[in-house]
């Protein structure tokens, strides 16, 4: 198995989960060949590059044309099937079924992403979302309560990295939760 290393993305100035983290969402996630799984505030595509390489089949949404742009040229340079869809969840989210789903960001918009995750998620699939600031973090677990998510857990994790000069540089602290629908 090989991970993507940060450097391999093409990047701009769209936001992009950092290697350490992500790697960690794909373990909550529990991505495997066959899987279904909707990326919401994709980003670069990061998530969904490394859940293709897995094996599963992606839908990645990204509210700006410059993350969607950057998203195809990472499928293209990593060689996998992404669906990419512009625009802001929940109002262009497919109407299909998915097992894992992943939450990079939501635009405010996590009551309207939970209703229709209700219709869209089956049961037993995975939710995972990633937070910096306590207000949407309580907000989404409180969602997951509200609507019966059950083995709710939630992480603190803190990353730095050597610098050039040897000076260790410290990430944001990310928050990740994960919960499995009932």
């Amino acid at each position: 198995m090989r991970w993507i290393k940060d450097n391999e993305f093409i990047r701009g100035k769209v936001p992009m989960t950092k290697f350490n983290i992500r790697i960690l969402n794909m373990a909550y996630l529990s991505i495997e060949k066959g899987d279904r799984l909707l990326d919401i505030g994709a980003g670069t595509g990061s998530i969904s590059i490394e859940a293709a390489l897995q094996g599963a089949k992606v839908w990645a949404v990204e509210k700006t044309q410059e993350g969607v742009e950057i998203i195809k040229i990472n499928k293209s340079k990593f060689q996998v099937e992404v669906e990419v869809i512009l625009g802001e969840a929940p109002e262009v989210l497919p109407d299909i079924k998915f097992n894992k789903c992943f939450l990079g960001g939501s635009g405010g918009k996590l009551e309207g992403i939970f209703n229709y995750l209700e219709k869209h998620l089956e049961s037993k699939g995975i939710l995972c979302g990633n937070f910096i600031t306590l207000k949407n973090l309580n907000k989404f677990i409180n969602l997951l309560e509200i609507h019966k998510y059950q083995e709710i857990e939630v992480h603190l994790i803190q990353s730095s990295y050597r610098d050039d000069i040897g000076l260790m540089k410290g990430e944001n602290p990310i928050f990740i939760v994960k919960g499995v629908k009932k």
